[in-house]
């Protein structure tokens, strides 16, 4: 999948220009890209449209415009955007409520290692979490992970073929599955193997 070139950036006013088109594109395209897991816990699958909308609103929040500076987020965000052969995922588990969210993360400690997509008949694919940092202690877990879950050629295959997919987690804690992906949304992801 394409990465951000400094080519696929607006200038501040540019992007002020066309941000109402852009955010209502990427809002529908989002729609595409987020799946629900249980009451608490969203996926947010990441890819190359969604980046570019972050770091432009990145650039256009912090008045960025020296290229040193931009080069530096390129760096930070095109490692977010899948290579191929991986799907990458913004993993929020959600609880509005301070204390409640403060009691489950300690409840929750390792969620972001057993969450699974399982494809047709393939044997469950499990992430690679936080690759950037570290995100959860021995007492608690954060309520953000990345996650990058890499696929064999064979279960990309059956994933074009049309095959369902199924998210779980598997944590003692918080056990949910997703129902199969609609089409609309496994389609979005297969772009996603380029």
């Amino acid at each position: 999948m394409k990465k951000i070139a400094l080519s696929d950036l607006l200038s501040i006013e540019a992007y002020e220009a066309q941000r109402p088109a852009i955010r209502k594109a990427i809002m529908e395209h989002k729609k595409t890209r987020r799946v629900p897991l249980g009451p608490n816990a969203m996926l947010h699958f990441e890819d190359y449209m969604v980046m570019r909308y972050q770091v432009l609103e990145l650039i256009r929040a912090e008045k960025i415009d020296s290229e040193a500076e931009l080069l530096e987020e390129l760096e930070a965000y095109n490692p977010l955007i899948p290579d191929g052969k991986n799907l990458k995922v913004t993993f929020m588990l959600e609880y509005p409520d301070p204390k409640e969210r403060q009691e489950k993360l300690k409840q929750l400690v390792g969620i972001e290692e057993l969450i699974s997509i399982r494809i047709g008949e393939s044997d469950p694919v499990y992430p690679i979490a936080n690759e950037d940092l570290p995100r959860s202690t021995e007492e608690k877990t954060s309520s953000v992970h990345f996650l990058r879950f890499e696929f064999e050629d064979d279960v990309i295959a059956a994933a074009r073929a049309g095959a369902p997919w199924v998210i779980r987690s598997e944590h003692l804690n918080y056990q949910y599955s997703s129902a199969p992906l609609s089409d609309e949304i496994r389609e979005s992801l297969l772009r996603d193997f380029a």
